[in-house]
């Protein structure tokens, strides 16, 4: 059984440091399942440790990635009955790759119901939402996000929505995804549009950025003082400063809250996952042979991009 895996070595540009590794998988180590691969999808998480922004926290060699699907195919005596079963393989291994290993208590079981496309996409993006929206609740709050195009803002506008904000704006960067927004009950703004950002800031009780750098700055700069303004991400590669002790800021991590969940809780966290994503919009995926993995990559840096790249594990 060979194993086709993207690994790097060294820190760097994605397209130049990932390596293609044909390997074979070593013995399954006890209370792990084995899983053969069928999806993996291309998110800012899994480029990014690739550049070494986090090197403190990624050992080299590593295979990148962090989520995706696939099927059961060796599991200890306690797990036969997921043989065959399509599990989310997580925190374990990384997930460009054909075969992965992952502790039995950390693999998610899919439900029949929801297609392999949106399972490979059900961790980073909807937890990362389901636990700001449980930390940072928008019941009755005037809600505004930046990037508001992608996966995961889309589904904090809808979720915000179902939760009772008040009212959700989204700011986004491509003309393109104005009508999408605006068809989600989400009210568009072009990032070009900075007066109009700065009085929609002033009038925020939330916002969830992902962007950082100006445009971060700018909304800061015209909140409310009781607002709290979350940041999740810096897409825009920018740091920003904040110039007031006001509006409150706060910096969301995920990790920070993967190792308070117990296992019970951390399978329970899915079960409402993969509830609200059966009555949620989310990205189409354009699927890329796992060999076509620089052509996914390209794919993923285009600007105003509706659907979301698969790496496809298929032998």
């Amino acid at each position: 059984m060979d194993n086709l895996a993207l690994r790097y070595g060294r820190f760097g540009e994605p397209g130049s440091v990932l390596q293609p590794d044909m390997s074979s998988p070593g013995p399954l180590m006890p209370g792990c399942l084995r899983v053969q691969m069928l999806f993996s999808p291309v998110n800012a998480s899994d480029i990014i440790p690739i550049t070494g922004a986090y090197r403190h926290r990624t050992p080299l060699p590593t295979v990148a990635g962090y989520e995706g699907v696939g099927v059961v195919i060796d599991a200890p005596e306690e797990a036969v009955h997921l043989l065959g079963k399509r599990v989310l393989p997580l925190r374990g291994q990384g997930t460009w790759q054909r075969y992965v290993d992952c502790p039995l208590s950390m693999a998610i079981p899919v439900p029949d119901d929801i297609h392999s496309h949106l399972a490979a996409r059900a961790y980073i993006n909807p937890l990362a939402a389901q636990l700001m929206l449980t930390h940072y609740p928008s019941a009755g709050k005037r809600v505004l996000l930046t990037a508001a195009g992608s996966d995961c803002a889309i589904l904090l506008g809808q979720w915000a929505r179902r939760l009772g904000a008040e009212t959700v704006y989204g700011i986004h960067r491509s003309a393109i995804h104005a009508d999408r927004l605006a068809a989600l009950g989400i009210i568009p703004i072009s990032q070009n549009e900075t007066a109009t950002i700065r009085a929609i800031a002033a009038q925020s009780d939330r916002v969830y950025d992902a962007t950082g750098g100006r445009l971060a700055e700018e909304i800061l700069n015209a909140m409310p003082e009781e607002g709290v303004f979350i940041c999740y991400g810096i897409l825009s590669g920018q740091p920003f400063r904040q110039q007031h002790a006001r509006p409150r800021v706060e910096w969301f991590h995920i990790r920070n809250y993967l190792d308070t969940l117990s296992v019970e809780e951390w399978q329970a966290a899915f079960r409402q996952i993969w509830s609200r994503l059966r009555t949620s919009h989310y990205s189409e995926a354009t699927l890329f042979p796992l060999t076509e993995w620089q052509a996914a990559l390209t794919f993923y840096r285009e600007a105003g991009r509706f659907s979301k790249p698969l790496l496809s594990m298929g032998l």
